[in-house]
């Protein structure tokens, strides 16, 4: 482990305190994960999770690398550090944040993707997996970001209507979408231009990570080329 043989007087605190705080650094990052529906979990709840009843400048540090370190090898969680994108320069002061408040992580499972499916994923939120793959497709293929006129017209075509708040799979739609930009797979930005203000969605830390990124474009591909395979039959 990273921190083995790490001076604990420094921080006046124990082998035994540190481990606890471990522990419970652990269990904060496992509830809410499952609470907030994989929202990001700031990196400053953590600290003050810690510093609650120590002090030390670095103790933070260590203890959430520890988490880290276990979360991996115990759980086979990656506990993955997300910095949170910068805002459109013309977008409203009142929606930027600081770079430390910036900081915040997620759960993502090490499980090959076939033992993942098999033994991990819940098919009763396989819907809002399906949701989430298509508005991310949506807004790939727009170029990386789309207005949200644009993103609701696709949507239409689907089925799926802003006003809708009693849809039958995803219940108020609207609040569905806001969910994707609150666990950070779309970035939703404030534009003004001559015409007035507007969204813009693009696309977050978590759409943007390599291995998401790489599965959606096979996807895609494969829904292209079924396409043009029914086409061809017919």
């Amino acid at each position: 482990m990273a921190s083995a043989g790490y001076d604990h007087s420094q921080f006046d605190i124990s082998k035994e305190e540190k481990d606890k705080l471990v522990g419970e650094v652990i269990r904060y990052v496992l509830f809410k994960t499952h609470q907030n529906s994989g929202c990001p979990i700031k990196r400053e709840e953590l600290t003050q999770l810690v510093t609650k009843n120590y002090r030390g400048r670095n103790l933070p540090a260590l203890v959430i690398n520890e988490a880290r370190e276990k979360l991996s090898s115990i759980f086979g969680y990656e506990m993955r550090e997300l910095q949170k994108l910068r805002p459109s320069t013309n977008q409203t002061r009142s929606s930027q944040s600081s770079s430390a408040d910036s900081r915040s992580y997620i759960l993502m499972s090490q499980l090959p993707a076939d033992l993942y499916g098999r033994y991990v994923e819940d098919v009763n939120t396989a819907h809002l997996s399906g949701f989430t793959f298509v508005v991310i497709s949506i807004v790939h293929l727009a170029g990386g970001k789309i207005l949200e006129d644009n993103l609701w017209h696709h949507l239409r075509r689907l089925g799926l209507h802003e006003s809708d708040e009693n849809h039958p799979e995803f219940g108020n739609v609207k609040q569905a979408l806001e969910a994707l930009a609150q666990q950070r797979f779309l970035q939703k930005d404030k534009i003004t231009g001559p015409e007035g203000s507007t969204i813009l969605y693009k696309l977050a830390e978590r759409a943007l990570d390599a291995r998401i990124a790489e599965k959606i474009k096979e996807n895609i591909s494969q829904v292209v080329k079924k396409d043009v395979t029914c086409e061809d039959v017919e």
